[in-house]
């Protein structure tokens, strides 16, 4: 009986050895204290469109360690797979641990943060309103998807023309409108910041002023609430962004409605700014932070305008999205050009189809 219990001793113990030696390197290393499924991401960030635009909104964001994990989504595939390695590839120098990329948009899935940088170019000759309507039957496939994935998301737009898909966005998505968002004059406000200071010798930051309306060529720069340390220019000189004003302080606003013209000139595209920027307005929504941008959102009933149109005002930007409006105080020819601007953007609206 106990030669038995022995060779039993014996074959046990060379099967516990036998499956010592075939356990993989990870076992061996690592006892699990736990199983069940992962935890999955609190505060994954997708990036939709992996253009220049597209990148360097990624870059940006996973710079600021805001991000759990982040998705990038695209229909060219070797591209896609190309940036995902790309990105991976550098994680020693990042805190977001996980990168993933996919054609398929359930990599998306629990999002809080969409970016939708994807969208159509305007060809030689193309009419804007043929432009939009090309984008919108992109966004028709794009944005749906996105909700399925992440319902409870907030979206970013970044495609140009940026406040008519916005509009398009929550058309299409129906979610409330304090969770679509495009990213407007957030950097119109930043050039014009910068342009500004640079005149006067100061550092942006140091220069409080605000670009309102279209993202574009109807953008309005409010005036008369432009400050230095809470020295209003306007006082020191009544005529500044007039015809009249002999310093044509004007010209600065011209300068930054021709800046991403100036830029596509001289390299093609627009990346490196508009990517800070949407990564500032992420910052501002993951943590938050009630901070204040000029961000498009939905204007009806504002400044008497009556049309369903995203234009930029001063949002306050939290984890819910947009939680109110600035009510600024504008002068009447400030109004005046913020509802030309609503005309502007109504007047290629009021023509789309199937949305």
């Amino acid at each position: 009986m106990l030669i038995t219990w022995w060779y039993l001793y014996l074959a046990a113990r060379s099967i516990a050895e036998k499956s010592l030696k075939m356990a993989s390197i990870l076992q061996k290393l690592i006892t699990p204290l736990f199983s069940g499924p992962p935890e999955p991401p609190r505060n994954k960030v997708t990036v939709v469109g992996v253009g220049q635009v597209g990148m360097a909104c990624a870059v940006s964001i996973l710079l600021r360690e805001l991000v759990d994990e982040l998705a990038l989504v695209d229909v060219m595939e070797d591209k896609l797979k190309g940036e995902m390695m790309d990105l991976q590839h550098g994680s020693l120098f990042l805190k977001t641990p996980k990168i993933v990329a996919d054609k398929d948009y359930s990599v998306t899935a629990n999002s809080r943060i969409v970016v939708v940088t994807a969208g159509v170019r305007q060809q030689e000759g193309e009419s804007r309103l043929n432009l939009v309507q090309r984008n919108v039957n992109i966004f028709k496939h794009i944005v749906p998807q996105i909700v399925r994935y992440s319902p409870d998301c907030i979206i970013i737009v970044v495609s140009n023309p940026v406040d008519v898909l916005t509009y398009v966005t929550w058309k299409l998505s129906g979610l409330p409108k304090h969770r679509v968002i495009g990213s407007g004059t957030n950097l119109d406000s930043a050039r014009f910041r910068f342009l500004m200071a640079d005149k006067l010798g100061i550092h942006a930051s140091s220069f409080n002023g605000w670009i309102l309306g279209e993202h574009g060529d109807t953008s309005v720069p409010v005036w008369s609430g432009t400050n230095v340390a809470g020295v209003n220019l306007q006082t020191l000189n009544p005529n500044i962004g007039t015809d009249c004003d002999d310093e044509n302080w004007k010209e600065t606003h011209k300068m930054v409605v021709d800046s991403a013209y100036e830029v596509i000139k001289l390299k093609g595209y627009t990346n490196w700014a508009i990517g800070l920027s949407v990564a500032d307005l992420t910052e501002s929504l993951i943590r938050n932070m009630n901070r204040i941008h000029p961000v498009s959102t939905m204007v009806q009933g504002m400044y008497g305008i009556s049309d369903q149109v995203y234009l930029s005002l001063p949002c306050v930007l939290n984890s819910r999205g947009v939680s109110s409006v600035v009510n600024m105080t504008l002068t009447d020819d400030e109004v005046a050009q913020l509802q030309a601007s609503a005309n502007t953007l109504w007047d290629i609206q009021k023509d789309l189809q199937d949305i």
